[in-house]
């Protein structure tokens, strides 16, 4: 079962993660956040998250960031790997599809879900006119 590490400017990290503790009360075992705090560059990131990983027996990790190319994904794209995917533009939607799913798919079919969680999480109400 992979684990999962939501990096994020500060505090939305933390933020997720009481969000999907509320959901999913028993995911704080399998869920790591990195609140990237202002002064921290790349490679601060980095560090970090590399500690928090090596907490973990686990391999395998899903690292979620907020915002491709800002200093929080720049520090996560050095993860990436056979074991890591890096996902970015986390949301709730993308969140709790994923922890939904931890348990039951490998890495590379629960980033897959992920991403359906956030694409299905945009909904425009009422809906918008067809692009012309």
């Amino acid at each position: 079962m992979p684990h999962l590490l939501v990096i994020a400017h500060a505090p939305l990290a933390s933020a997720l993660r009481h969000v999907a503790e509320h959901t999913f009360p028993d995911c704080a075992p399998t869920l790591a956040v990195l609140d990237v705090e202002p002064g921290m560059c790349a490679d601060d990131v980095e560090t970090a998250a590399r500690a928090l990983m090596a907490q973990s027996a686990q391999p395998d990790w899903l690292v979620m960031t907020d915002v491709f190319g800002a200093t929080p994904s720049n520090g996560a794209q050095r993860l990436a790997g056979e074991q890591v995917q890096v996902l970015s533009g986390v949301s709730v939607p993308m969140l709790w599809r994923t922890l939904c799913y931890a348990s039951q798919k490998p890495l590379t079919e629960l980033a897959r879900r992920a991403v359906q969680g956030a694409d299905a999480g945009i909904v425009a109400t009422p809906p918008l006119p067809p692009d012309e």
